[in-house]
């Protein structure tokens, strides 16, 4: 139910220049879907949605493009700060944070819903992250410590 909603918010957004909620929450209903605002506005937040300025001044609605999907690793830059190191073995990557901060760390990391992670253990100051493999955890760890490096 919920896939095949989400797959016809992305033809209707592709196909329609659908300026709020409001206006898709009708073309779902019209075509079956008996949708709440939550419902419609879980579903925005989970698809990437965003709205951009149309040529005419009003916002639509633009699926992700790629380049944003395949970087699907952004961070907020508070918790990237609460991060001491970081490194890999085998398909586990290591993170030691500040103590107290290994829980909201991990949090925004399944946040981030890469098919890289898949999933996250957490302690006061330590988190493994496992890793599909060895080789997406030194992709994983690489990316991470690309984002301190940039603070």
């Amino acid at each position: 139910m919920k896939s095949g909603r989400q797959e016809k918010i992305i033809a209707l957004v592709s196909k329609y220049e659908i300026e709020t909620q409001e206006d898709l929450i009708g073309k779902l209903r019209r075509e079956g879907y008996n949708v709440t605002q939550a419902t419609v506005s879980r579903d925005i937040r989970e698809l990437k949605l965003t709205k951009v300025m149309t040529p005419r001044g009003a916002y639509r609605y633009i699926l992700p493009t790629k380049k944003e999907q395949s970087e699907g690793f952004k961070f907020n830059s508070a918790l990237v700060e609460s991060i001491k190191t970081v490194d890999y073995a085998c398909n586990l990557v290591v993170l030691k944070t500040y103590p107290g901060m290994a829980q909201a760390v991990a949090t925004g990391l399944d946040a981030i819903d890469s098919n890289e992670i898949l999933g996250c253990v957490a302690g006061d100051d330590t988190i493994f992250v496992a890793a599909q493999s060895a080789e997406k955890a030194k992709d994983i760890s690489e990316k991470i410590k690309t984002m301190l490096k940039a603070i």
